[in-house]
């Protein structure tokens, strides 16, 4: 049995770089098994598994390499961008139903937004913890280093600037064992350069030792620095994937109440259409 599988790179400046996802459309009788055969086949961080749904616009399900997880930014805007490639899509509203709930999904322009979780905030680390992951003399103190989640959880740790991020060299296996011991997807590492904000995200534990742009960790990022550190601004616009040549730009849009509370949560960005590959199960 041979199957299209189709590639989207989301996240993308310019029409370059991003995040590839694959995404594989109204195949609701492949088995778990089978799912993560094509996501090995692929190798892509996350692939996409767009189905029908009784509750909602679409079912999508997300496999990495090495198991399933409950929601995935980059991927959703793959999958959209896929179906907007197929021209089926007729509305600039959708629902997803996902392992983290019923989210909405927002079209403006070539922009697309998911609707994630609010906030959940979780411990901080002592940054002596992560003195094996790479050199904490790069951290900087006046951010501590906490778990947030939006959908995902990860550590968010701030690193004192650009270069450093740059020039970081990360030991996985430490991450891993960190990453596992503290129930996390794994760590996202930021900086700010004057206004910009320019990230590198490490999962080894999922077998995504490096990630060009995730969604959901920037998403817990821009309600981390809105809450946390009264950083305020329309949209949040975070880069990453320079140290893997693959450049990316996330959106972040926060909705709050009169008390300015986080109520809502969306990521967008833009995608592009790569390539169909046939592959066998």
């Amino acid at each position: 049995m041979t199957l299209p599988v189709y590639v989207a790179s989301a996240f993308s400046k310019n029409q370059n770089g991003g995040n590839k996802a694959g995404v594989v459309l109204n195949q609701e009788t492949l088995t778990v098994n089978q799912k993560m055969s094509i996501a090995k086949q692929l190798g892509y961080a996350e692939t996409a598994f767009v189905t029908e749904s009784e509750i909602a616009d679409f079912k999508i399900e997300y496999f990495t390499p090495k198991e399933e997880v409950d929601l995935c930014g980059h991927a959703t805007i793959g999958s959209f961008t896929i179906l907007m490639h197929l021209n089926k899509l007729t509305k600039n509203n959708y629902t997803i139903e996902t392992k983290s709930g019923v989210l909405t999904i927002t079209i403006k322009d070539d922009v697309i937004f998911m609707e994630q979780n609010t906030p959940t905030f979780y411990e901080t680390i002592d940054s002596n913890e992560l003195r094996d992951c790479f050199d904490i003399n790069d951290i900087d103190t006046h951010y501590p280093i906490q778990i947030v989640s939006t959908g995902l959880k990860d550590i968010l740790v701030p690193i004192k600037s650009e270069k450093q991020l740059s020039e970081l060299t990360p030991n996985f296996e430490k991450i891993k064992e960190i990453s596992e011991q503290y129930d996390v997807i794994g760590a996202h590492l930021y900086t700010f350069d004057e206004t910009r904000i320019i990230c590198r995200n490490f999962a080894p534990l999922y077998d995504i030792n490096e990630e060009a742009a995730t969604g959901t960790s920037n998403g817990a990022l821009a309600c981390y620095l809105y809450e946390k550190h009264e950083l305020v601004r329309d949209t949040y616009v975070f880069e990453q994937g320079y140290s893997l040549n693959s450049p990316s730009e996330i959106l972040v849009k926060l909705e709050t109440t009169e008390q300015k509370k986080i109520k809502k949560v969306y990521v967008g960005g833009r995608g592009f259409y790569c390539e169909t590959k046939s592959l066998s199960l």
